[in-house]
């Protein structure tokens, strides 16, 4: 039985800890990298980006990924929304005793799976187990570098008056997904997660539409806490309109059941643009004639008035104001 669970000796550093890292890890990668305990990176000329994430979702297996997706996609996108092409990842795995090795495998064999379509490279990691009961199942930290491409400059404080604010796809997909995997929640919906990578869309995007100021993955807290950093980090004030938003009928009958705002439920796989009206089209055309972006519109523009504040025209035909969230209202969601 101890053969096919994870125990404390496997967190210990020796020879269990080895033969771990062997099967579920090595196993699986065309060329393993020597795997130090750190790694001597070559790096090329220009600006580099770093980022780094732990990832505690649960369930750990849910519909449309896992958690090993999850911490791949998560660490790429944080790069593509710096115009940054991902290179390098580690992998930090905290498992739990007891925890089913085929487990641990199915989610490595995922993280693996995204970083070779990405042609990222493993360059080192580190594993720990806990006692039963202290954990999870398994935990993911990882930290990704990347190469900022040439003459792109995209930051979160990069936004100006004037500017067009496009979403790429549907919101709060995953974090309905995650609830409705979740037995306590009472709610069944057949959605999926839309986690992915959004590094070649993003490529593309900057390429064919170069006057893209901001980027912005809008993850735990969803659009409404992106769209608050970005109109606090630029100093901007930002107008959306609700009906351009683009959701999809079970995500807003979930938020309607459970008294949630889609404005704030978590996504992994969609991305928050601002640009200059002038490339507007252009963008829109590129995300639309991507897998990841055929749902892609244009919710709202950048305005000069009530720097820092952001304002949603209801469907209504009133408006309020959407605030940063102000705590967890969907905790463990990726």
């Amino acid at each position: 039985m101890k053969d096919d669970i994870i125990t404390l000796a496997h967190g210990g550093g020796g020879i269990r800890t080895q033969q771990l890292l062997e099967d579920i890890v090595f196993a699986q990668m065309d060329t393993p990298a020597r795997l130090d305990d750190s790694a001597c990176i070559a790096m090329e000329a220009g600006i580099m980006a770093m980022t780094t994430d732990s990832y505690v979702v649960s369930p750990c297996f849910f519909p449309g990924g896992d958690i090993g997706r999850l911490a791949a996609c998560g660490t790429i996108n944080d790069l593509a929304m710096q115009g940054a092409r991902p290179t390098h990842i580690s992998l930090a795995l905290i498992l739990e005793e007891g925890t089913l090795i085929a487990d641990v495998r199915r989610a490595i064999e995922s993280f693996l799976s995204v970083c070779k379509k990405n042609g990222v490279i493993l360059a080192t990691g580190d594993t720990k187990v806990v006692e039963h009961g202290k954990g999870n199942g398994i935990f993911i930290n990882t930290t990704g570098i990347g190469s900022v491409l040439p003459d792109v400059d995209v930051y979160v404080g990069n936004a100006r008056p004037g500017d067009s604010v496009i979403v790429s796809g549907t919101i709060g997909d995953h974090g309905i997904a995650i609830l409705s995997s979740r037995k306590e929640m009472g709610i069944k919906t057949s959605l999926n997660s839309d986690v992915a990578s959004l590094w070649f869309m993003v490529e593309q995007l900057l390429s064919e539409a170069p006057l893209v100021h901001c980027l912005r993955d809008p993850t735990r807290g969803g659009i409404a806490a992106a769209l608050c950093d970005i109109a606090s980090a630029s100093q901007v004030g930002i107008r959306f309109t609700e009906q351009a938003v683009p959701t999809l009928a079970q995500v807003d009958g979930a938020c309607d059941l459970l008294g949630l705002d889609v404005f704030s439920v978590a996504n992994e796989g969609k991305a928050l643009i601002v640009c200059s009206p002038e490339d507007e089209q252009k963008a829109l055309a590129v995300l639309r004639n991507h897998p990841l972006g055929t749902n892609a519109s244009v919710i709202g523009t950048i305005v000069q008035e009530h720097p820092g504040m952001v304002v949603c025209e209801t469907r209504l035909g009133g408006e309020r104001i959407v605030d940063m969230p102000s705590g967890e209202n969907l905790p463990r969601i990726c």
